[in-house]
């Protein structure tokens, strides 16, 4: 399967104020097209039903569903893809049983964790935090627009930015090199989770648009 999107959502059910299956679904009307399930607390049986409503609704609306860190929970619910952390299991141990039927995401916070990442076989990566965000403080210092252009040149597999992306930045993420931006309460803290969405994927695509006539020979 190709890595066929832009805008990459991760959940956090705590930073909305309805239903998780409730928020998603607005951001899928939004015209988000994946959506990677992170509710690391939950209790597996909670998890493998909530996985499955997921599953209901991305396949209503065409859209990749990726479970963050338990494969054997994307493979129950037959998700797109499981998305792997730094104590997860490796992906040289997880593509033997999901094969090539799943598409397999690593988070990474620097260039050699992302060079390891495509080394061991990861179909994406996710990079950053970028910029400062409460929710990525654990990680370290954001590492800056600048790194993007150097990680260009080092990987080959789609990367997402992540870590402070939001309106008005995003532009300069792509422009910098990564391939799309992976949110979290840019679009589930949103008063209006479904236009904020749809005006994210605008932005992104006029910032593509942009950046590919600015690199067209004139």
């Amino acid at each position: 399967m190709p890595v066929d999107f832009k805008l990459y959502l991760i959940t956090d059910r705590k930073q909305v104020t309805m239903p998780l299956v409730a928020a998603v679904r607005l951001a899928l009307e939004g015209g988000v097209r994946s959506v990677q399930l992170r509710e690391k607390d939950l209790p597996v049986r909670e998890l493998i039903s909530l996985s499955q409503e997921m599953r209901n609704l991305t396949n209503e609306f065409g859209a990749r569903l990726f479970i963050n860190d338990r494969v054997d929970v994307a493979v129950a619910v037959n998700a797109d893809g499981v998305h792997l952390g730094h104590q997860s299991m490796p992906v040289e141990a997880v593509r033997p049983v999901v094969g090539n039927s799943m598409l397999i995401g690593v988070s990474t916070h620097n260039v050699a964790e992302a060079k390891a990442a495509e080394d061991g076989g990861a179909d994406f990566i996710t990079f950053g935090p970028i910029f400062a965000t409460p929710s990525k403080d654990k990680y370290g210092n954001p590492v800056g627009i600048d790194i993007l252009k150097s990680l260009k040149n080092e990987i080959n597999i789609p990367f997402f930015a992540l870590g402070g992306i939001k309106s008005g930045n995003i532009k300069q993420v792509l422009a910098a090199g990564a391939t799309g931006v992976a949110m979290i309460s840019a679009i589930l803290a949103a008063d209006d989770i479904r236009k904020v969405s749809s005006k994210l994927i605008e932005e992104i695509k006029l910032s593509d648009k942009i950046i590919c006539d600015s690199c067209s020979p004139s």
